[in-house]
């Protein structure tokens, strides 16, 4: 029973260290305005991009994921509404969880001639606190178009174990594939895709 007891008390303390980092990774504000001003990275492994398409008139909206995207932006609270953000997703990463399915979604998008769908932001307005939207260029399909999206900011605080300075974005939009001639698999997915959005990126 001391054992058991001394072997208990030892996994304690030893998951103590864990508890106090992932509390110190909290963030520390919501306000944009105490943000740090600098250059950030996008955090590919806490990063994804969900798309949402209507499946025969809208029995459901169909989800799949973009695994890889990469980017970036340079922010300065005193001079927010210059912020400018670059996204970049690979169109061959779609994932819809069936990996035959996946190469087929991925060859409406014709990769081979389109390697890249890429975000450039061309202006950002506050609506609230915390919340505003992003507008840009969306060039996806080799065809580039004006999009709006929605976004909320979560916070700023320290990494992992308090290590470094991260951002956290949700956001939403909405797009017409047709519009940048991608028509493939109509009319069993619809026009409208919805973009959804979680990201963090990481203070260089």
């Amino acid at each position: 029973m001391r054992c058991r007891a001394t072997l208990a008390l030892a996994l304690v303390l030893a998951a103590a260290p864990v508890a106090t980092g992932a509390a110190a990774a909290d963030p520390t504000t919501r306000d944009p305005a105490r943000a740090p001003a600098g250059a950030y990275s996008l955090d590919p492994r806490h990063a994804s991009l969900m798309i949402r398409v209507p499946h025969l008139g809208g029995f459901s909206r169909y989800t799949m994921r973009f695994n890889r995207l990469s980017g970036s932006f340079a922010y300065d609270p005193a001079k927010w509404q210059g912020t400018k953000v670059d996204i970049t997703v690979d169109p061959r990463s779609i994932d819809t969880e069936d990996n035959i399915f996946n190469r087929t979604v991925a060859g409406y998008f014709e990769p081979e001639k389109y390697p890249e769908i890429i975000f450039n932001s061309t202006g950002l307005t506050a609506l609230e606190e915390g919340r505003g939207q992003l507008t840009g260029d969306l060039t996806f399909h080799g065809v580039t178009r004006p999009v709006t999206l929605d976004v909320e900011f979560n916070g700023v605080g320290p990494g992992l174990l308090g290590v470094g300075t991260r951002m956290g974005f949700s956001g939403t939009g909405r797009i017409r594939r047709s519009e940048f001639g991608v028509t493939a698999a109509r009319p069993f997915a619809g026009d409208t895709v919805d973009l959804l959005f979680e990201v963090e990126f990481v203070k260089k």
